[in-house]
């Protein structure tokens, strides 16, 4: 039992921002699309199941309109972390530039 619990990491609930662009291939003007908190172990994690989330067509949330390419991950006191989905994976930006 004390093994299982040392070696299963805990799982956090990560705040999750999606944010877009009124129009596709823009760079500024983001508008926040959806929020949600998504369970993980890792911020690595987080994007990978966002991913997941948004982008495997049996998952999408009914209520999502969005093709959010920009996701904030606020930590609260871990600070807010901003990255966005390129070819070859998430990358991580300073900041987005909103309306």
């Amino acid at each position: 039992m004390m093994i299982k619990v040392l070696t299963k990491r805990a799982r956090m609930q990560y705040d999750v921002t999606i944010f877009q662009t009124p129009r596709y291939r823009e760079h500024k003007g983001h508008k926040e699309v959806y929020r949600t908190m998504v369970p993980a172990s890792s911020r690595k994690k987080c994007l990978e199941e966002t991913f997941s989330r948004f982008n495997v067509t049996d998952r999408i949330p009914a209520n999502y309109k969005g093709t959010g390419d920009i996701v904030l991950i606020d930590e609260g006191r871990g600070g807010q972390h901003y990255y966005q989905l390129k070819p070859g994976g998430w990358f991580p930006i300073n900041r987005i530039v909103l309306l």
